[in-house]
Formats: structure tokens, C-alpha cells, sequence
């Protein structure tokens, strides 16, 4: 894709969300109670990663695939969202349940709840749309794990998925909805990173009313790439963590891909920036701050080579690299949405680097920090390297020195001013 001018931007953002239409027994459920955003998951293009493997290319066929999620937020009900966004056919679930989340994938006794949509068993989602279920009676709390359960009794073909969950999804051969134990579920990528298919959203209702929504948008570092596997400790998690315990918990929903890029699109690293951040960021219930930590992959390369894709793109400069920022901030800001910006971070020692690209990193950070443009700024530059050395600390990275370690992702969200959400 060739990046799009300003104009062209902005109005992207208009034409590029992904219209969610309530079912007719969810839409008059919607009237009548306040629904939020307990979890949140960009899609992306089906793809054959070039970092690790995953079942999006392959999709699925007279298999089960359950797959984990950490809420949030509360409530006395749940629903879920499911994205054909990038299906070429029309998608045909089986059936679906949905369970408190144990051990693996094993949920716990007693609490699996089978998923309708429209009061039925099975949904079609058609190609380039979505579906959300009716509600499921199942009080959760904030930072509950539930597992949702989906069954295909015929192939999928390619999955609309995200790629990067670092979180372990499931997969059993027949149909195993009803099952608490993880014995049929011995199919797992390993060792790998995860990837969530279909769910794109995860919403409460029933729960005390908590502060607006946090989506945390941008790429790896956002994602994150170098946390634990099935440990919930990336930044947007830590920071959810630090707001309850700070008595004044909100969803935190994380809204970054891996090696995503703000300026154009990728075949296998999903929709530019400026082309998602309606439907990613600005589309999630009762959202009311956005951390804008994006432009690093722009800056560390050109084109799409990382996806066998033979494109150069036009230079990325300074100015470009603004531009984007202040037309994501715009677009915020016409939905009432705080923007809070992030500066990008060291990554000195890491193979990308070079005295241009650092510079560019350095300029852009200067600008995010003193142009006034964003409501308030995220220093995660200085939270993880205080010392200006231009690199992340050892023991604060995953060992490539461009990712951070869970103990760097704990700093970057201890570097938010809890304040300057809204």
C-alpha cells in the first residue's frame, strides 16, 4: 500500500471501520443494560508468519479450538465478538461455549455456558463482517481468565486471526464444547507465541461501573512480544494491574500488532496505523483514553520484505512520521477520546540500528514530548533507560535489545501517570 496523505487518511478512518451489528436478541439486551469492553484483540489478515507458525493459513475442519482470555473488567455477564473480517466465505460455527479458564485448557467444572447467537446453537458470519452472541449469564471479576470454546464441523479455510496473543490456544480433533478437562485438547503450536482466532472483543454487563476504557495501541512492543507465555505480563496488563490497585480499575485493552506499521499496510503484519485505529481504538465501547506508542517499525524498515513481499516504500521521514501522529490525535479527538502519546525506545545493540534510524527515533520522541499536541505523554523511553545511554538495560530486555523483558514492560507501565487517563 502506498501511505496515505492526510487527507486521505482521515477519511480512511471513517470508511475502514468494521460496522458491528448486534443480533437481534443482543440488540434489545443493549437498550436496556450498559455493556463494556472487557477485551479487545486487533484482526488480521490469515498468514503465514515468518517468526513463528500458527493455524491461520490452515484454518480449521471438524476440530474444536478453545482459546483464553484475561478480562478486564466485571460484570454479571459476558458476550463475545467473533470477526470474519478478512474471510473471503461466509464463516460457519458449529457452536460455541464459553467457561472459566483453569490450568491449560482445562476449564473449571461447573461453569461452562454454551454461546448462542440469536437464541441459536450456530451463527454464519459472512465474509468481511462479524457477529456478537447473546449475553451468557457468568458473573467474572477483573483479571478473571475465561475460556471460549468454538467448534467447526467443516473447513473454515483461511482464519481471520491475531497473530501474536502470547497466550496458548488449544485445539482437539471432534467436538469437545462440553469438556472442563484439557485431555482431547493436546494439540498446542509449540514451542510458540500463540495467536487468538476469530474473537476480536470480549464485552460485561451486570459489574460496578469503572472508569473509561484504556486502549493501549501500537506494535510489538504493545503486543508483547518478549512477555510470558501465558503469563499476562505485558504493559497494558501491568498498567490495569497498577489502576486496581490504585482503586480505580478500567479495562486496558491492548490494540498493538507485531511489527505493525503506522504509515502502510503489511501482508502479514496487519493494516497500517492510520487504517485501523477507527475500528481498533476508536469502535471499543466507552473508550476514553488512547497511549499512542507507534512509528518504530517505519523507522527500522522499509518496505515488506519480513512478509516476501518485493515493495520498496516511499522514505520515511520526520515529518511523515507527525503527520500520522496528528491525524490519529485528530481522530481521537473528534470522538472525545484523550490521546496520550508514547516516546519510543532505545534500541541500541539491536541489529536495526543505525546512527539514522536512532536519530529519527530521537527526533520524533522530541516532538511527542514537547509540541503539546498530545493531551499528556508516556515516556517509556525514559521510564526503561533513565540514564539516556540510547539502549534498554540488561535485564530489562528479551535479549534482542529491542523488546522488553516482563521487567521492562513493568517499567513502561509504571512510567504512566495514572492522571492523565480519562
Amino acid at each position: 500500500m502506498i501511505p496515505l496523505p492526510r487527507a486521505a487518511a482521515i477519511a480512511a478512518l471513517t470508511a475502514l471501520s468494521i460496522a458491528a451489528t448486534p443480533t437481534p436478541a443482543s440488540a434489545g439486551s443493549a437498550h436496556r443494560q450498559h455493556w463494556s469492553a472487557a477485551w479487545a484483540a486487533p484482526m488480521m489478515h490469515p498468514s503465514a508468519a515468518p517468526w513463528f507458525a500458527t493455524w491461520a493459513g490452515q484454518g480449521f475442519d471438524h476440530q474444536t479450538v478453545r482459546e483464553v482470555v484475561r478480562l478486564g473488567t466485571g460484570g454479571k455477564a459476558v458476550r463475545f465478538r467473533l470477526s470474519n473480517a478478512y474471510g473471503t466465505a461466509p464463516l460457519r460455527l458449529t457452536g460455541a461455549s464459553v467457561g472459566r479458564a483453569a490450568d491449560g485448557a482445562a476449564v473449571v467444572p461447573g461453569t461452562v455456558r454454551p454461546l448462542h447467537f440469536d437464541h441459536g446453537d450456530s451463527v454464519v458470519v459472512p465474509a468481511g463482517g462479524e457477529v456478537l452472541s447473546d449475553p451468557v449469564p457468568l458473573p467474572v471479576a477483573a483479571r478473571d481468565r475465561v475460556a471460549l470454546t468454538l467448534y467447526f464441523d467443516g473447513p473454515t479455510g483461511p482464519a481471520t486471526y491475531h497473530q501474536l496473543s502470547m497466550t496458548t490456544t488449544y485445539r482437539a480433533d471432534g467436538d469437545h464444547r462440553g469438556d472442563t478437562g484439557a485431555a482431547a485438547f493436546s494439540d498446542a503450536v509449540r514451542p510458540g507465541y500463540g495467536s487468538w482466532y476469530y474473537v476480536s472483543g470480549v464485552e460485561v454487563t451486570g459489574g460496578r461501573r469503572v472508569g473509561k476504557a484504556v486502549v493501549a495501541f501500537g506494535e510489538s512492543t504493545t503486543d508483547g512480544f518478549g512477555a510470558t507465555v501465558d503469563g499476562d505480563d505485558r504493559y497494558p496488563d501491568r498498567l490495569a494491574e497498577r489502576l486496581v490497585a490504585d482503586g480505580r480499575p478500567r479495562p486496558v485493552l491492548n490494540a498493538g500488532i507485531g511489527s505493525n506499521k503506522m504509515l502502510a499496510d503489511s501482508a502479514c503484519a496487519g493494516d497500517s496505523a492510520l487504517s485501523r485505529f477507527e475500528r481498533d481504538v476508536l469502535d471499543q465501547p466507552d473508550v476514553g483514553t488512547v497511549i499512542v506508542s507507534h512509528g518504530m517499525n517505519d523507522i527500522l524498515r522499509t518496505g515488506d520484505q519480513i512478509c516476501g513481499v518485493d515493495r520498496d516504500d516511499p522514505p520515511v521521514t520526520l515529518q511523515r512520521l507527525i503527520d500520522a501522529h496528528r491525524t490519529l490525535i485528530r481522530a481521537a479527538h473528534a470522538r472525545g477520546v484523550k490521546a496520550v502519546g508514547a516516546t519510543l525506545m532505545p534500541f541500541g545493540g539491536a541489529p536495526f540500528w543505525t546512527p539514522q534510524t536512532d536519530r529519527l527515533r530521537r527526533d520524533l520522541n522530541e516532538w511527542i514530548r514537547t509540541s503539546g499536541e498530545y493531551d499528556a505523554v508516556a515516556d517509556f523511553d525514559l521510564a526503561i533507560d533513565p540514564a539516556g545511554t540510547g539502549t534498554i538495560p540488561d535485564g530489562y530486555h528479551s535479549g534482542d535489545h529491542l523488546h522488553p523483558s516482563p521487567l521492562g514492560y513493568r517499567a513502561m507501565a509504571d512510567g504512566i501517570d495514572l492522571d492523565s487517563l480519562q
